[in-house]
């Protein structure tokens, strides 16, 4: 039987099987920040545990603890960098319809975008999946510099 792992995008993007564009951001406490491969454009950055998780509740203590100032700290060095109207912050966790590597979406919402897809919330980004466009690697490489700058310093941001 073939190992849940081997299939797994997370994974192959933890552990460099795949390209990953921007690097790792930040890591730190057993989690990983990462911009985004997806169509959720520049400054989109995932949040992601490096143990292979699926579900919230299968975090450990080191890991849950970690997580709610990690996701704040990621939130506002993406708003200082990105200066967005909004920024949202979401699980996601499935993989062809089945529990899949956690990770939590950290995405800037523009009102560009928001009058571009005519649409806010999932519908943007329902739009911006359908549209499929992914953001140029050399744009994702120098906003990935900006907030690795930012993450850096843990007094820097929250």
């Amino acid at each position: 039987m073939a190992d849940p792992q081997d299939s797994c995008l997370t994974c192959e993007l933890l552990s460099g099987t795949r390209p990953l564009p921007g690097g790792r951001i930040h890591e730190g406490s057993g989690w990983v920040v990462a911009h985004c491969v997806g169509p959720l454009g520049v400054g989109t950055l995932v949040v992601k545990p490096v143990r292979h998780v699926l579900h919230v509740a299968d975090l450990d203590e080191a890991e849950s603890a970690a997580l709610g100032p990690l996701l704040r700290r990621t939130a506002a060095a993406v708003t200082e960098v990105v200066r967005p109207e909004q920024v949202y912050v979401c699980l996601w966790s499935h993989a062809g319809g089945v529990p899949g590597h956690i990770h939590f979406v950290v995405q800037p919402v523009t009102e560009a975008d928001m009058r571009r897809f005519g649409a806010f919330g999932p519908e943007l980004q329902r739009a911006m999946f359908r549209a499929g466009e992914l953001p140029e690697e050399s744009q994702v490489e120098a906003v990935c510099a900006r907030l690795r700058g930012v993450l850096a310093d843990p007094n820097h941001v929250g």
